[in-house]
């Protein structure tokens, strides 16, 4: 028996469950908030001791260093079942993006499952974002030299 791609979708449609999207968009609205503002009051507990700078980056630091920590000890995975895109948040998204993918593939050794896959989420990022920093570097230059 062959089921063709529409009627296969309507099944599946019919049957899916519905996501209680008002909780989903609440939830990570709350935690994302949460962590950005935990963020800020590192910010706030570091400038007591360092200058801005060196507490941005302070602050920062501890984010991604939490962030790895509990993805880690699998908490991180269990605040996101919850949270969904609140914890997506850029700074601790791009940490569990990190993490996660390495540990799923420790089994495979330290340089081909840890070192080959801990990039394998965030390799893209870090690769289009350094060339569209560029590219915008170099927009923003003629910009300002032509006018």
């Amino acid at each position: 028996m062959k089921i063709e791609r529409k009627e296969y979708q309507e099944y599946v449609k019919s049957h899916a469950k519905r996501s209680p999207m008002l909780k989903n968009a609440v939830l990570a609205f709350l935690i994302g908030g949460f962590i950005c503002t935990f963020g800020q009051l590192l910010f706030a507990l570091y400038s007591l001791f360092a200058d801005e700078e060196a507490a941005k980056t302070l602050s920062t630091v501890t984010l991604i260093f939490l962030t790895a920590l509990l993805t880690g000890i699998g908490v991180f995975d269990e605040i996101a079942k919850n949270a969904g895109a609140g914890t997506l948040v850029p700074i601790t998204g791009f940490a569990n993006a990190v993490v996660s993918p390495a540990i799923d593939n420790k089994a495979e050794g330290t340089v081909l499952g840890i070192g080959s896959k801990m990039f394998i989420v965030a390799g893209p990022v870090i690769v289009y974002g350094t060339l569209a920093s560029a590219i915008w570097g170099v927009v923003y230059y003629l910009i300002n030299y032509c006018f």
